[in-house]
Formats: structure tokens, C-alpha cells, sequence
């Protein structure tokens, strides 16, 4: 069936005309000329939304969000309730119920909107997952060519994969609809939505920030991939110079992408990676980076990418007093947040200088859970039983440091289910369960690796030194702490290495480094006690996770 007869037959698009698969020249230039929406609070419904910069088409294309939406849009986050999977599927805050017949009403009211219009739609054809055996097909469609100019970054292409037109996910992204939450069932004027039944992803109104089109069809891939064994994670991924590959979960903060870009170990991939029967693979072919406050000499691949043709630099504004296109992408202020916290640069995988063919690799041989506690408590390193290792990675613990938010005092605890749970469309136990049996299967070892305090809590003590964290790493990844002696810690029952090399022993049991040793005992309790009482919250006992503070 051709794409044109396709699209009418799975959506009811009869009166629009289509651009398919241009290249990312083209791209460039249709962005520039045609992404019209809105892009200040108090400005226009039809402000352009793409700039070139002095570079012209031989370098980035600068792309701007609505001002509701310069980051993913949690609340508005939906998966239809179908009955076949209403059970099965996690709902939670950041992955709602949408009702059925509210979809199906809002999917056609889409379609006719884009019909009457007789609008003009990008298409872009990749796969999620670099692996021909699983890759699933992906359609973008949507009325943007910087999203598509996106998605061709992003995500791998020419692969020989089976059954396209039977597998195929279509995500049409449509951001000058606006929702009505009375007619259309939805919270706000826009709705991220995955039906599982259709296989569609639908984005209607202003969202229209450029990780919607990664992460949505990434919560896809988290519900699909579980259900045939294979374990998709939200991690990086690298390999050794001894063919040992590893794998490092963490949240934003805690060190996953600058532990991972390692020069003697190869990159699979920083953010969205595969553990199937094959060994690893990267769901991606691109990288999506912050670029606030970023360092460029200690991030010279993403500085260096900065002013390559074909990347997306987004919400980042033009020097004072200048256009964008008498701006040198190098030159830009990255510590400009007056258009948003969350500014961002899309570019290809290509752009490290030291990665994986293929971003694929060998089962790996180091799991690695990385936390950034800031109250000083956890040891720099704990080696985790199987046990251990479902508790920790269901609790996805990090902790936000006073001073980075309004009202923010003290450290605070941060919980994120797998280290990435708005994304797992799954219940927490499935990828718990697979991640253990995989560990088994191929005798993979698992350390808790702490890069926050030590010596107090944040304000008190230090941050451990990224020397420090490298070197107990590599450790780990090297088998050298695989027959050490260690010590249980009395509070959070963690087995502790009692020797190190390249790390002074007394650092490696917490308490030792707090002058004031009842007060490490009263942080240890405290910690403890929020450990508990979020495990008690998510419901993880029900889902047969034994519970192991």
C-alpha cells in the first residue's frame, strides 16, 4: 500500500499533500520558511519558529519551543485506555488514562482539522533500536519539518527490517490544534497520547518541544519490548577495551552521560539503550544534550557539534542587540535562560569521535546504578546482590541540592522508578524481573555508585571528586572489587568493598568521613526512613519486590 493510501486507511487523512523523507538541507530550509506557531507568551499564533544562523545551511538550525512547553509535558502524557490493556499498562501521574471514546473523538477532530487546512505534512521513516532482529518501525508525520529534521537525527534508518508495514508505529504530531478539555476529554489544550490498539501516537496542540518525538515513542518501546524478553532501559552504554560492555542507570545530575564518555571505552549510547538476547543495542542514532551552562572544555564533542549542518540547537536566544543570523553558533550564551531552563542541542551519533558500529555490543559485565546522594549518607560504592539490585533500581534514588530550586533548603529525595519512570509504560517489577534474570544468565556483577557528598551533607561536606569516582569505576569494570573484604552497613544494610585501589580506605565506609558520627547515625536513619516510605507509597511490595532496607 503506498504512504499516501496508508495514512488515509490508519487516520482519515484524504486533503492534505505530503513531504517525504527530504533530506536534512531540505529540512533546513522548510523549517525555516514554513514552522509558523506560537513562540512567546503575549506573540503571535504564527511567529516563525526556525532560524538559520551565520552559518547558514552549513550549521545548526535554532528552533523554538512554545513557551508552555520547553520541556516534555508530563501532565499531559496519556496512554488509551483500552480494555486489553488497561491492566497492564503502568498509569501513574506522568502516564494518565485517556478514555477511549474521548480519543476517538479527538482523533477525529485532528484529522478534520488537518483536512480542511489542507495542510502540509513532513514524513519521516526510521526504526527505534539499531538491532534489525526487534527495530520497530516509525512514521513521523506532523506539520513541522524541524520535527523531522529531529526525528532523521535521532533515530536510526537504513536497516533491513522485517514486516515494516505490519509493525509499523505512526505518530502524527499536529500543534495547531488546540484541545478543549470539555470536548476532547483531555487537562489542558494539549495531549500527548499513545494507543496501543492503533498503534498511533497522537501529539494535538502546542507541544512542541522536540524531545515529545523521542520520549513518547521511547514509552512505546518500554511497553513493547518487555513483552518479547528484551529490556529496554533508560541508560548509557559503553565497552571496554577488553570487549566488556557496561551499563550505567542514573538521573539527570548524578554523572551518567561524563562517566560513560569514557576515551578508552567505546560508546553504545548515552541515554536509551537495549538489553536483548543479541547483547546491547542503542534504541537511537542520536544524542539530545543539554546545553545549559555548558563547559566546553570539559564537553568538547557537544561544543564541537554546536556549529556542524544538520543539528538543532533549541530555546537558545541570539546575542543582544543581534539577529540569529548574524550569530556564530559558537558564540552563543549558553547561560542564557531567559527563554528556558531546559535549552537543548539535537545532533547525530556520529558527531563522538569514539563509538560503537552499528551502536551495538556484548551482553555487559558491569551493571552500574548511579546516585548523587546529597545527604551524605551512602557509601561511594556498595556491591549489590541480585536482591539488592530490584530494590535499588525500582527505588531510583538521586537527591536535588539546596539553591537549584525556589524554596529548595535542604536536600531533597528524588524517586524515579528504573531511573527513568515516567517512560516505563510497564509495571516496575517487569523490568526489575528481566534485569535480574539477564544479570543471572550472564553473570553480570552490579554496584551502587554514589558521585554526591561525603564528610556531611551537601553545605557540610564534599562532593566526591570525579578522580575518586573514576577510579572506583574502573575498579568495579576492571574486577577488582569482586573478591575484596567488606562490611554491611548497619542502617542501609549495603555490603561495603573495605579496600580499593587508588582510593584511601577510610573513605569508603561514610560514617569514618563525618566528624560528628551521631549525626551521620541520625542522616542514616532519616535516609533510611525515606527509602521506606517510598517503597511503601509505589505499591513496589505488591509488585513482589522484596523490600531491603
Amino acid at each position: 500500500m503506498s504512504l499516501v493510501a496508508d495514512l488515509n486507511t490508519l487516520l482519515g487523512l484524504d486533503s492534505v499533500s505530503y513531504k517525504v523523507d527530504l533530506s536534512k538541507e531540505e529540512l533546513f530550509h522548510e523549517a525555516i520558511a514554513n514552522d509558523r506557531g506560537r513562540v512567546a507568551h503575549d506573540g503571535p499564533s504564527d511567529a516563525q519558529k526556525a532560524y538559520a544562523t551565520s552559518l547558514g545551511v552549513d550549521g545548526p538550525l535554532v528552533y523554538y519551543t512554545d513557551p508552555d512547553c520547553t520541556g516534555r509535558r508530563t501532565k499531559d502524557t496519556y496512554a488509551v485506555a483500552w480494555p486489553e490493556v488497561d491492566d497492564e499498562i503502568w498509569f501513574k501521574a506522568d502516564l494518565n488514562r485517556y478514555k477511549p471514546e474521548d480519543y476517538e473523538g479527538l482523533l477525529k477532530r485532528v484529522v478534520q482539522h488537518l483536512n480542511e487546512k489542507q495542510a502540509t505534512l513532513y514524513v519521516k521513516n526510521v526504526f527505534m533500536g539499531s538491532d534489525s532482529d526487534f527495530a520497530v518501525p516509525y512514521r513521523f508525520v506532523g506539520e513541522y519539518a524541524t520535527h523531522a529534521m529531529f526525528v532523521h537525527n535521532m533515530f536510526p534508518k537504513d536497516l533491513d527490517v522485517a514486516d515494516v508495514d505490519d509493525r509499523r508505529w505512526t505518530m502524527l504530531n499536529v500543534p495547531s490544534f488546540e484541545c478543549v478539555p470539555e470536548r476532547d476529554g483531555s487537562r489542558s489544550e494539549a495531549a500527548v497520547i499513545i494507543d496501543t490498539r492503533n498503534r498511533i501516537c497522537l501529539v494535538a496542540g502546542r507541544a512542541d518541544y522536540c524531545g515529545v518525538n523521542k520520549k513518547t515513542i521511547f514509552t512505546v518501546g518500554n511497553y513493547l519490548l518487555p513483552k518479547q524478553g528484551r529490556l529496554s532501559m533508560h541508560c548509557s552504554a559503553n565497552v571496554g577495551p577488553k570487549d566488556d560492555a557496561a551499563i550505567l542507570f542514573g538521573l539527570s545530575g548524578t554523572g551518567k552521560t561524563t562517566l560513560s564518555a569514557d576515551p578508552e571505552r567505546r560508546l553504545i549510547g548515552d541515554d536509551e539503550t537495549i538489553w536483548s538476547d543479541n547483547g546491547l543495542c542503542n534504541l537511537e542514532d542520536g544524542c539530545y544534550a543539554k546545553l545549559i551552562d555548558l563547559d566546553k572544555e570539559a564537553e568538547p564533542v557537544i561544543a564541537a557539534a554546536l556549529s556542524k549542518p544538520g543539528t538543532i540547537i533549541e530555546n537558545v536566544p541570539p546575542l543582544p542587540g543581534k539577529s540569529m543570523a548574524e550569530c556564530h553558533p559558537d558564540e552563543l550564551d549558553l547561560t542564557d535562560r531567559s527563554i528556558a531552563e531546559n535549552t537543548r542541542f539535537s545532533y547525530p551519533l556520529s558527531a563522538n569521535p569514539n563509538v560503537m558500529p552499528n551502536g551495538q555490543g556484548p551482553h555487559p559485565q558491569t551493571i552500574v546504578l548511579l546516585t548523587a546522594d546529597a545527604f551524605g549518607v551512602l557509601p561511594p560504592i556498595a556491591i549489590l546482590e541480585p536482591e539488592d539490585v530490584m530494590y535499588h533500581f525500582v527505588s531510583g534514588f538521586t537527591s536535588r541540592v539546596a539553591g537549584t530550586e525556589v524554596g529548595v533548603t535542604e536536600p531533597q529525595p528524588t524517586f524515579s522508578a528504573c531511573f527513568g519512570g515516567p517512560f516505563m509504560a510497564q509495571k516496575p517489577n517487569v523490568y526489575a524481573g528481566l534485569l535480574a534474570d539477564k544479570m543471572k544468565q550472564h553473570r553480570a556483577r552490579c554496584i551502587l555508585l554514589n558521585t554526591g557528598w561525603t564528610g556531611g551533607p551537601y553545605g557540610t561536606g564534599e562532593r566526591i571528586s570525579i578522580k575518586l569516582t573514576r577510579a572506583l569505576l574502573n575498579a568495579a569494570l576492571e574486577g577488582k572489587l569482586d573478591d575484596v573484604p567488606t562490611e554491611t552497613h548497619d542502617v542501609l544494610k549495603l555490603r561495603m568493598p573495605t579496600e580499593c585501589p587508588g582510593v584511601p580506605s577510610e573513605m569508603l565506609n561514610p560514617r569514618q568521613t563525618w566528624s560528628d558520627k551521631a549525626a551521620y547515625d541520625a542522616a542514616a536513619v532519616k535516609l533510611r526512613d525515606m527509602f521506606r516510605d517510598n517503597f511503601e507509597k509505589k505499591g513496589f511490595g505488591s509488585f513482589g519486590i522484596e523490600a531491603r532496607i
